[in-house]
């Protein structure tokens, strides 16, 4: 910034000198004092108050301490602001407030201003991303703000917006105003980063409430450097969003959560080796084979996860085109997936709920229900029913009694742990080792896998329509899911029942981020995942016993009827034992295949060693490099080194980067609202705990625990006895929600980044899953 010299001081002298520069905004009229003047020379404060010609008015008294708004730290919040205070009441609001500091020091001050009336917004600004430092302008702010509860640092913000510092000013009357305030401000003070709060009044006006300095964790980061990034980025999402000769849909649309969602599975931000891994295993071209197979269009030339620059999406167009089935006509074919691509548009808090709430991918007892969205956008009875045999067809492949396209992944599944012993236990190099244990979990692993996930999903599917056509009740599915005898019922079993050498030998190849070399096995550090010594005693079950399920006779006789309606080609018995088969295959697929890759990144890990680097180097290896190693010759120590140095460098400028969750347009790499998130509830339950995180395995007991993602390596945490647990990023059809509805847990499955970071600051919540909601006690 320029050389302008601004020496900030405590809030209320900062916001004093700031009232005679700005010129973008207004700072409403003010008296500060010491607590010192306070208490000797209190007469005199209380007339210069009263001297003021708001001083009849409602006031609002806020802290100013020595220290507070600092370099160091900005304490918002910390201490007390009284709102709405009458001058009687005057000065028992100064009391509290000097009550709020604690310390009895003499230095600290007390502002005193009028209340702004009838605020039409309020909001925090920061004028660098607080997390990264990177030069975005970031806003959270609400409508009909409550300036209180702004300044007090309690606000709950119900919009998020980012604007790249040198991007076109927003069309936004109130948030072109904020920037152009940001601006002032940064030149006024000769500061890149502060943090300033505001409200714009009833005439649309702004007024300043607050400025500081920002305290940040990374440095901030100059435009030069990631203004080529940004541009590349926006024209490779500008590209994509043309006509393409080979995919049905005019546009498409970017995403972290649709399909086989990057968020859940490695993160927003996943260092270089977990994003390579995930997309040489499934997302490259293991998903489009898998699901050609099933029935479904051709995309198998087409990898589903696109990078930008180290920030893993989904190709939304290319998801819709491979869920459309392989028999439907090309015209039609390129109207659904214009439909299912518009209406993700116009709610975008659909982006983790695709397959539920979008597109139509499989036949289930609710058919005619579902189609009926698509009689609204013009589809006719026709081309409806044309869908409707479609996926009829479709299905019955899927879930034949004996010749079902997934029983024979299981036979594939079971290859797998085979050829993994074979491969461990022969005269191999690492380096060969590692090769072949990633191309047999691509062929007999995540192939399969992938097959199963897809039985898996129209098993849940079916049986939710049988509750939405009600023959079951929503505790009749919930007892059906408690009494699966899943991979992750029998670990929590197995936790009591078996020696801890024998657990770990079973289970001791899983970790909570599957893909990442950092992410500790269960064997690799058994006491961080469970205490071994209270296993004696019972673990604290915060739940009601769950119901056995059982059919009723005339139950069965109605799903008889609905099976004989809605041609299905298979009984009552197995529908359910395909329901049932569906997703413990899936769990059980999942649970083989991750053992070949967690012992390749052992392996990986080893590798590395032998050359001088860590597995904290190694994680930005990208595995890509490792075909160059097994194909060739090369100087394995030089590409190494090479490729993890361009790794670390591009990761850096990742970390820095911001883009909304949803992308539908190249303008929204400059600026972007952060769309609003609706979470999945499970079960029908209600939860009350501590907020507690993993990294607090000796204090899960009765607490609501906050995952950031819905990966199966966290199922140790069943074993501590919590109440229920809230993850940032997961579909209503993840492993954890299927977990939380096998052991009726209450949950909030994919609430998004601000919701989870709002409720993950509470010291204790409520999940009430039934009202779907989440309330903070404290």
């Amino acid at each position: 910034m320029g050389a302008i010299s601004f020496a900030f001081a405590s809030k209320a002298e900062s916001l004093e000198r700031l009232a005679r520069l700005v010129t973008k905004a207004r700072v409403l009229p003010l008296v500060h004092f010491t607590v010192g003047e306070w208490e000797t020379r209190r007469g005199a404060v209380l007339r210069k108050i009263k001297a003021a010609a708001w001083g009849a008015a409602p006031m609002i008294v806020r802290s100013s301490a020595d220290g507070e708004d600092s370099e160091a730290v900005s304490l918002a919040g910390h201490f007390l602001s009284v709102p709405d205070v009458e001058p009687d009441d005057l000065v028992e609001a100064v009391e509290r407030v000097i009550a709020s500091y604690g310390d009895g020091s003499g230095r600290h001050r007390v502002l005193v201003q009028p209340m702004l009336a009838r605020a039409a917004a309020s909001g925090v600004a920061f004028t660098v991303d607080p997390n990264t430092g990177s030069p975005y302008l970031v806003v959270n702010y609400e409508r009909d703000g409550n300036t209180s509860a702004v300044t007090g640092g309690k606000a709950t913000a119900q919009e998020t917006f980012y604007l790249w510092r040198d991007a076109p000013p927003p069309a936004d009357p109130l948030l072109r105003g904020v920037a152009a305030l940001a601006r002032e401000l940064m030149a006024l003070t000769g500061r890149e980063a502060l943090d300033f709060e505001f409200a714009s009044d009833a005439e649309g006006g702004l007024v300043l409430l607050q400025c500081r300095p920002m305290v940040l964790r990374a440095p901030t980061a100059s435009p030069p450097s990631l203004s080529p990034i940004m541009a590349r980025i926006a024209q490779k999402i500008a590209h994509a969003n043309r006509p393409h000769p080979y995919l049905c849909g005019p546009r498409t649309v970017f995403g972290v959560m649709p399909d086989w969602n990057p968020a859940e599975i490695v993160g927003v931000r996943p260092k270089p080796l977990a994003l390579s891994l995930y997309r040489e295993l499934i997302t490259d071209s293991i998903w489009a084979y898998q699901r050609s197979n099933y029935g479904y269009r051709n995309l198998r030339s087409f990898p589903i996860l696109i990078d930008f620059h180290g920030l893993p999406y989904i190709d939304v167009r290319v998801s819709f085109n491979s869920f459309v089935p392989e028999d439907i006509p090309e015209a039609m074919a390129h109207r659904l997936v214009a439909y299912y691509i518009d209406r993700l548009i116009a709610v975008p808090s659909l982006h983790d709920k695709v397959e539920f709430e979008i597109v139509q991918s499989c036949y289930t007892f609710d058919i005619d229900r579902r189609l009926a969205r698509l009689a609204e956008s013009g589809f006719s009875g026709g081309e409806r029913e044309e869908l409707k045999q479609s996926l009829r067809r479709l299905t019955n492949r899927v879930v034949h009694r004996s010749e079902g396209l997934w029983i024979a992944e299981l036979d594939r599944i079971a290859e797998l742990e085979r050829r993994r012993g074979a491969v461990l236990g022969a005269e191999m190099s690492d380096l060969d080792r590692i090769y072949w244990l990633l191309e047999d979990c691509k062929r007999h692993g995540t192939l399969p896998f992938a097959g199963l996930a897809r039985a898996g999903f129209i098993a849940m599917q079916l049986l939710d329509s049988l509750v939405h056509v009600g023959v079951l009740a929503p505790a009749e599915k919930a007892a059906f899911m408690a009494g699966l005898d899943t991979v992750s019922n029998r670990m929590v079993q197995d936790l009591r029942a078996l020696t801890r050498g024998a657990f770990l030998e079973r289970y001791g190849h899983l970790r909570p981020g599957t893909y990442d070399i950092l992410s500790p096995r269960y064997d690799e550090a058994p006491e961080a995942y469970f205490d071994w010594q209270a296993l004696g005693a019972a673990v604290p079950d915060h739940r009601e016993a769950p119901r056995k399920f059982t059919l009723s006779l005339d139950q069965m006789r109605a799903i008889e009827r609905l099976i004989a309606e809605h041609g299905l080609e298979l009984d009552v018995v197995g529908l359910f034992g395909f329901i049932e088969a569906g997703i413990r295959g899936r769990e059980h697929a999942k649970f083989v295949f991750t053992h070949s890759l967690s012992d390749a990144l052992v392996l990986l890990g080893r590798l590395g060693g032998q050359h001088g680097l860590s597995p904290a180097d190694m994680a930005y290896f990208d595995i890509a490099a490792f075909k160059d190693m097994y194909g060739g010759c090369p100087d394995i120590d030089a590409l190494l080194r090479d490729t993890i140095a361009r790794g670390r460098a591009r990761h850096g400028e990742t970390l820095r980067l911001a883009l909304p969750p949803l992308i539908t347009h190249h303008d929204q790499v400059y600026a972007f609202h952060v769309p609003p998130t609706e979470p999945n509830f499970i079960t029908q339950k209600t939860g009350r705990g501590q907020v507690r995180t993993p990294d607090q395995a000796d204090a899960l007991a009765g607490s609501i625990l906050f995952i950031p993602c819905a990966d199966p390596g966290y199922d140790w945490v069943f074993s501590h006895g919590i109440a229920g647990f809230v993850t940032a990023y997961g579909g209503v059809n993840s492993h954890m929600a299927i977990r939380a509805n096998e052991l009726e847990i209450p949950a909030a499955i994919g609430v998004g980044e601000a919701l989870f970071r709002q409720w993950g600051a509470a010291d204790m919540i409520e999940i009430d899953a039934a009202n779907r909601r989440v309330q903070v006690l404290c």
